[in-house]
């Protein structure tokens, strides 16, 4: 009853908590980051080959576009590991 709780975690396995902690859901906002950039990526390469054979590209679909792959990319990229110190 009178153990330090400290003493008793792996220091391994208490940091990674520690850091789930400070923040949480980080893979599954990671994912769905992904997911999204992937989506607008895709998007932006299928604009790209239509407009390459000759059809018409709406401008405000291409700025849709670029605005997600630009905003869901930022997401991802200021969500990513940091090392604290």
């Amino acid at each position: 009853m009178g153990s330090d709780p400290n003493r008793s975690l792996d220091p391994a396995l208490r940091q990674r908590l520690l850091n789930e902690a400070r923040t949480p859901w980080r893979g599954l906002r990671r994912a769905l980051w992904f997911a999204l950039v992937a989506s607008a990526g895709l998007g932006l390469a299928t604009m790209a080959m239509r407009a390459s054979a000759g059809s018409e590209v709406a401008s405000a679909d291409l700025l849709i576009q670029v605005g997600a792959f630009g905003l869901f990319g930022g997401l991802l990229w200021f969500d990513r590991n940091r090392l604290d110190g």
